[in-house]
């Protein structure tokens, strides 16, 4: 499997390679390359009364990238705020079965609760969330573990408690699923 990053809007390379590295050791038999291209955060998915872009949106822009590429799947990364309609915001977005998965570190970052910056967890949070992201697009869904990375996040709580692993049913479900790819 061969997965795609793109940088949308203002990323640290630094982030990218963090996360690159991450996705490549989790998934079995996964490559995964940064794309040369970055995607400008368009006008047009910002929603001025909330002050966020809305995710699904910069979703279908992002899926335009993959056709460039040879990859299977295609991971959006954004420093930008996102939300999807009936939500306050999302910490990513991901087509369930699809190709294409978008995470944004905005709230990750512990300086947005007002706490000093500390690198390593915010590159622990980021990588739970492109995980996460990235398995919905293999076609696992939120799993009831609260430690399995599939777990639900709703708060930073719910991503600090979990891990950036997959519980054992998730696992056996992931390996299911990736040799289904090969077949």
């Amino acid at each position: 499997m061969k997965i795609a990053i793109l940088q949308v809007g203002m990323v640290e390379q630094s982030v990218l390679r963090r996360i690159q590295g991450s996705v490549s050791q989790v998934f079995p038999h996964t490559e995964s390359v940064i794309l040369k291209e970055v995607l400008s955060l368009p006008q047009e998915a910002y929603d001025d009364k909330r002050g966020q872009y809305n995710s699904s949106f910069l979703l279908d822009l992002v899926r335009e990238y993959l056709k460039k590429t040879d990859a299977n799947k295609i991971l959006g990364i954004t420093s930008a705020d996102l939300y999807v309609p009936q939500l306050n915001f999302a910490f990513g977005e991901a087509e369930l079965q699809g190709k294409v998965a978008l995470i944004s570190l905005h709230r990750l970052e512990p300086e947005f609760y007002g706490n000093s910056a500390n690198i390593s967890l915010f590159l622990e949070r980021a990588i739970k969330e492109a995980v996460h992201e990235i398995g919905h697009t293999l076609g696992l869904n939120h799993c009831s573990n609260r430690s399995c990375v599939m777990s639900f996040s709703n708060t930073i709580g719910d991503v600090d408690r979990k891990k950036w692993e997959f519980c054992q049913k998730c696992s056996k479900q992931l390996s299911k699923l990736i040799d289904n790819m090969h077949h």
